[in-house]
């Protein structure tokens, strides 16, 4: 399963660097990708993230929720990588099929994604591009409260512990399930 982050700063995350490291603690089953560290000019080489993604089963996007988007190389990736002929189109059958689901932080509060603008929302066009390319979504892993401003800081490490430990049970059970599909 092929993991592809894209956080700016993951140096100074509290969450998603926290849920890279136990990650990595299982590289039998889990590739992580960082793109701004693949990538720190901004330049994607998209003829290699292709032949990454088709060598790899499934997806994770992985990424902080900035203003109610994805951070601007994420969304680069998007429309480098989701070409036409490629992710979509009559040949383009890449992701056809194929298992995505996310997995998002926020910096915000829960109570601050209310109806109709709530997380299910706010994560929508993800969901709407997976249909497109006719993937299949799995849902989203998700965790509120995560600023790294020390003035605004509302998540214990205790819970950004738990949180990744709960990250590693939704990133099994989605393996898992692959693995049974294919009959392992």
């Amino acid at each position: 399963m092929l993991i592809i982050i894209g956080h700016p700063d993951i140096e100074y995350s509290l969450v998603n660097k926290r849920w890279i490291e136990e990650v990595k603690k299982f590289p039998e089953k889990f590739t992580v990708h960082e793109l701004y560290q693949s990538y720190p000019d901004g330049k994607i080489d998209v003829e290699k993230e292709q032949a990454l993604v088709e060598v790899q089963g499934s997806l994770i996007w992985q990424f902080p929720v900035y203003w109610f988007n994805c951070p601007p190389l994420m969304k680069q990736w998007f429309d480098d990588v989701l070409t036409y002929g490629w992710a979509y189109g009559s040949r383009g059958t890449q992701l056809k099929d194929r298992k995505i689901g996310l997995a998002v932080s926020m910096g915000s509060l829960e109570q601050d994604y209310q109806a109709p603008y709530d997380l299910t929302a706010v994560l929508r066009p993800y969901e709407m591009t997976l249909h497109y390319v006719k993937a299949n979504y799995q849902g989203a892993f998700s965790l509120f409260g995560a600023n790294t401003d020390a003035s605004l800081v509302t998540i214990t490490p205790q819970a950004i512990n738990q949180s990744a430990a709960d990250f590693i049970e939704f990133l099994n059970k989605f393996y898992n399930m692959l693995n049974h599909e294919q009959g392992y």
